[in-house]
């Protein structure tokens, strides 16, 4: 069960790390550049019908680069690639006699890489709007450590569809913005498909220096994944997990195109995932200004 709990974190990531959200292609010849450390530690996790129970601690941290850059005016390519994940759980101590049944491991390895085109589907219109499409590559470990349970990706060649509508606007000197979208997440080796809607909005201050955004993501999956009487436990990694998470970030410039981010993201609700918080920290570079 361990590598159900933790391939739902992998999806976390991939949910949590990516800037791809929101209908603003970036200009010809700019671009937006990230290096970021996300991590989560937990020992709760949200069963197959929503309850807690516990589990041995276990941490996944990701160090990864995320960069967008533009091709034209409308079409922006993306790349979101972990190029260190680190994932371990704690020993396994016996309640009653305290001795350790099973020792604590750990894996150091390159996480799935997800590579994507944005194009933007109106020019300046009032309602911009952008079509996204994501593809994730099955760069990460699917089984490692002596039992073979600890994980940096999910084995599957996936692809994401995305809509995204948004609008920005300002109040006095203050400026905001909000967006939403809504997407289909096609997945291969038996895994369920999942349907994805988001909602994000944000402000500017301090002539904007200072960025406080907040995001609400949900994933329901289809349920029409293999089980596990089809195939193996590793296999099963990550299948019909489905949750709500609500990513509350601040940036701020220290110079006009430099910045540092941080970011906390928790489970709202949740189905073989973590019960437990994430937190994410960064340095961009922000071509576009």
């Amino acid at each position: 069960m361990k590598n159900i709990f933790v391939s739902a974190i992998i999806i976390l990531i991939s949910i949590g790390s990516m800037k791809a959200g929101g209908p603003w292609p970036q200009k010809k010849g700019k671009g937006y550049f990230k290096l970021s450390e996300w991590w989560v530690v937990f020992d709760q996790h949200y069963t197959d019908i929503g309850l807690r129970d516990p589990n041995i601690t276990t941490g996944v941290f990701n160090t990864s680069i995320y960069a967008e850059y533009g091709i034209t005016d409308r079409l922006t390519t993306i790349v979101n690639a972990p190029f260190l994940s680190r994932n371990y759980m704690n020993n396994l101590v016996s309640a009653t006699t305290n001795e350790v049944i099973l020792p604590g491991e750990a894996i150091n390895t390159l996480g799935d890489i997800d590579l994507g085109l944005k194009y933007g589907l109106t020019a300046g219109g009032k309602i911009p709007l952008a079509l996204t499409l994501m593809v994730g590559l099955p760069t990460g470990k699917t089984a490692g450590g002596s039992q073979r349970n600890l994980q940096t990706g999910d084995g599957e060649f996936n692809q994401l569809i995305q809509l995204d509508a948004g609008g920005g606007f300002s109040v006095k000197k203050t400026s905001l913005y909000t967006s939403a979208y809504v997407g289909f997440n096609n997945r291969t080796k038996g895994y369920s498909e999942e349907l994805r809607f988001g909602l994000e909005g944000g402000a500017g201050l301090f002539d904007n220096k200072l960025w406080l955004t907040g995001k609400l993501n949900i994933v329901e999956s289809l349920k029409n994944g293999d089980t596990v009487e089809t195939i193996t436990s590793t296999s099963l990694f990550a299948n019909n997990s489905e949750f709500t998470t609500l990513t509350l970030e601040a940036s701020y410039y220290v110079s006009k195109k430099v910045g540092f981010s941080a970011s906390f993201a928790s489970p709202l609700r949740g189905e073989i995932i973590a019960a437990a918080p994430s937190y994410s920290v960064g340095v961009f570079f922000d071509m576009s200004k």
